[in-house]
């Protein structure tokens, strides 16, 4: 399989283009905010998620005044939430197929020794009702 790489670009542009100096940049990548890649002459090279993720940057400092320690958090929390609900969106998934799969599978219910609607199921612990 060939892989792609991603066009990106140069520090210079990106600097121009948000109106930064680009010892921004560098200072941002020290921080560990961003994560540009490097080209074969070990040129940084931003992507468009890097365009992005520097949008969100200048909109924390810039506008709502957040200092370089609470992007730092705020960029962590939000990975944190992005991998939860992709691990959430999976649940659901193997839920629903799990569900679909006993549906349609009703060698369960042939075998059951009494058949109950799904409305009619009583839990053992329940209290019997009146």
């Amino acid at each position: 399989m060939v892989q792609r790489k991603k066009a990106g670009y140069m520090i210079s542009a990106v600097a121009e283009m948000y109106g930064i100096h680009p010892q921004t940049l560098r200072l941002y990548e020290r921080e560990g905010l961003l994560r540009p890649s490097r080209s074969e002459g070990n040129t940084r090279l931003y992507t468009q998620e890097d365009l992005n993720r520097l949008e969100m940057i200048l909109n924390l400092t810039r506008d709502m005044g957040v200092n370089l320690a609470g992007v730092e958090i705020i960029l962590h929390l939000r990975e944190r939430m992005d991998a939860m609900q992709l691990q959430v969106t999976e649940l659901i998934h193997y839920v629903q197929a799990r569900f679909q799969a006993d549906l349609s599978d009703d060698e369960h219910v042939r075998k059951a020794l009494v058949r109950v609607s799904p409305g009619q199921i009583i839990r053992r612990d329940s209290p019997p009702r009146n």
